[in-house]
């Protein structure tokens, strides 16, 4: 198989998604990387470093499965929480290709775990809630699995494994330095079918076909995930150049996409009855509501 132009060339940057099918294998996947919009999430609020990279990792892990959605309205809500953890509470969300993310935590407590905690350090006990909207037909799913691994990706394989059946692979990498912080990932999976419209016949996770696609995909570095200059075309050809076919389709961009602002939360508020509105108003009557995605207060007429 020689390397056409387009993937061994291909664009560099960030702030893209990359579709990957490897149709012989009934494999598909998802690339992606992201630069400026994760360091304009990053700053809504002063992270420490541990939790800096946890939501780095969160809102690429939320780029990668949210961008396996065909409703190009429907949203995936990624959620992970505890009762006592250090992190209590980190939630992201993917809709249309705009990412959003937050993480409360105890900074008292995470300033005693050292510089690189372990996901139990800072989770303790908890679950992963993987939920999907889909705006076209009004439905919802959502799936639960106990938050375990040593990342929030092996969380997420495992989400697949026990909620969808299905075989899936997930790397990401992160790097933060003087010049801010880089984040990619590569989602690989086994669809036993084919992609498209067939009923899986298997999930079995040792099958010859998903052995190979997830020995090759495991084979990707860390320092390739967040390298700028090596485009998501090159690294799909790094990984899988021996194969007979690989097809590839650059998704939409990714961008931050908080869509908080004073008309929703009127609308919020206004569900509300005349009391409860009354009860939220601060001494000069307004009602100020804080967005923790974005860290903006909004000031709204009670």
């Amino acid at each position: 198989m020689s390397a056409p132009e387009h993937i061994a060339a291909g664009e560099t940057g960030y702030e893209r998604v990359l579709r990957l099918t490897i149709p012989l294998r009934s494999a598909r996947g998802r690339v992606v990387r992201l630069g400026p919009v994760l360091e304009t999430i990053l700053s809504a609020h002063a992270y420490p470093a541990p939790v800096k990279h946890l939501l780095a990792e969160a809102l690429v892990v939320a780029a990668l499965i949210g961008s396996l959605i065909k409703d190009d309205e429907g949203q995936l809500t990624m959620q992970a929480q505890t009762e006592s953890g250090v992190v209590d509470l980190l939630v992201c969300d993917y809709r249309g290709g705009e990412l959003r993310g937050y993480v409360r935590f105890d900074a008292e407590r995470l300033a005693g775990l050292g510089a690189n905690p372990s996901l139990y350090a800072l989770f303790g006990r908890g679950y992963l809630a993987m939920t999907f909207d889909l705006a076209t037909t009004g439905q919802r799913y959502q799936g639960i699995v106990p938050l375990e691994g040593g990342s929030l990706a092996e969380a997420c394989q495992s989400y697949f494994a026990q909620s969808e059946q299905v075989p899936t692979l997930i790397r990401v990498g992160v790097r933060a330095d003087g010049q801010g912080c880089v984040a990619g990932g590569l989602l690989v999976q086994h669809l036993a079918e084919g992609e498209e419209g067939r009923e899986r016949l298997h999930v079995q996770l040792d099958h010859p076909e998903w052995d190979h696609i997830a020995a090759l995909a495991g084979s990707i570095r860390h320092e390739e995930l967040v390298d700028p200059d090596l485009s998501l075309e090159a690294l799909v050809w790094r990984l899988f150049h021996e194969e007979d076919e690989v097809r590839v389709e650059a998704g939409g961009p990714l961008s931050r996409g908080c869509r908080c602002s004073v008309s929703h939360y009127e609308a919020v508020i206004a569900r509300f009855p005349e009391a409860d509105r009354l009860d939220m108003r601060d001494e000069s009557g307004l009602i100020v509501v804080d967005c923790a995605f974005c860290s903006r207060l909004f000031e709204i007429s009670a």
